[in-house]
């Protein structure tokens, strides 16, 4: 089995992490949505975690512990983070790759801290500084960055071998601690393979999947209807289910691919979220208008 490190998960994924991955003039036809329209809140499967249905993404095109939304700056970060929040999108998802634990800590100062769901990831690969380091010292780190005294949800990132609950027992053991301690909530994993995804489906210690789906099957991990089959697996094993690469990594935000994308999540994908890494207030009101009027539909 190839190791993966930082660098080629970078580069194999360049066009970004958090589903909804484009730069700003490749983002046609954007609509904004009504004031009055936010975004509501779901179940997260049997975590007891009610959570907006969109997630604000913040790890786009991220490396070197930063992010297109980061490398906006902290006041432009700020802003735009606050814009989400007014229009109910209450859940931020972070990644100790991204960098972006300080700008969502900065960005959460002014905001009840009850009202929001905190989801950060941690790098288990063997490259990783905090490869083997104890797990309650890495969250310690976490929660300073982010100021806060406990993180809702904390995944292992990049899953992508089919025998993950072997090789991370030192993050299994010490994030299972953490929760019984109260310092997490919930536990999880992102995937990046169909095998650690479907292991994650069943695995009794997994609360929370994040898993790459979409209508097309871009930068995903097995056909819609394979990756859509596993999830409804997961779901009936009460797991909370976290949609991203929505638009595929970018390559799929034409109009009408956006559209059949967020459809495709809502009716066929067996999610319960969904994170996008929305890089402007536009881009958030196009995302909550869309989001919302077909979830009503």
């Amino acid at each position: 089995m190839n190791k993966i490190t930082r660098r080629r998960f970078i580069k194999t994924g360049a066009a970004g992490m958090a589903g909804l991955t484009v730069i700003g003039s490749g983002f046609a036809n954007i609509s904004c949505a009504p004031a009055n329209v936010t975004v509501d809140k779901v179940k997260l499967g049997k975590t007891g975690l009610l959570v907006s249905r969109i997630a604000m993404g913040t790890g786009t095109v991220g490396y070197n512990r930063g992010s297109n939304q980061t490398r906006k700056g902290m006041d432009a970060f700020v802003k735009m983070a606050h814009h989400a929040y007014e229009r109910g999108i209450h859940f931020f998802d972070m990644a100790d790759g991204y960098g972006s634990h300080p700008f969502v800590g900065e960005a959460i100062k002014t905001l009840p801290r009850e009202k929001l769901t905190l989801l950060s990831k941690v790098w288990t690969h063997e490259d990783g500084s905090e490869n083997n380091q104890p797990v309650d010292k890495i969250l310690d780190r976490f929660r300073q960055e982010t100021g806060t005294d406990y993180i809702d949800i904390l995944l292992m990132h990049c899953m992508m071998e089919g025998n993950w609950d072997k090789t991370r027992t030192h993050y299994i053991d010490g994030l299972a601690k953490a929760k019984q301690d109260g310092v997490i909530r919930a536990t999880g994993v992102s995937c990046h393979n169909i095998d650690a995804l479907r292991l994650a489906s069943q695995h009794p210690w997994v609360d929370v999947i994040m898993a790459r789906i979409n209508p097309f099957g871009a930068k995903m991990d097995g056909t819609p209807d394979e990756i859509s089959e596993i999830l409804a697996q997961a779901q009936a094993n009460g797991k909370g289910v976290i949609a991203m690469k929505v638009f595929g990594e970018g390559e799929r935000i034409k109009d009408d691919e956006r559209e059949q994308s967020i459809k495709f999540a809502l009716a066929r994908g067996n999610i319960s979220c969904m994170t996008l890494g929305m890089e402007s207030e536009l881009q958030i009101d196009d995302a909550v208008e869309r989001v919302m009027r077909l979830a009503k539909a």
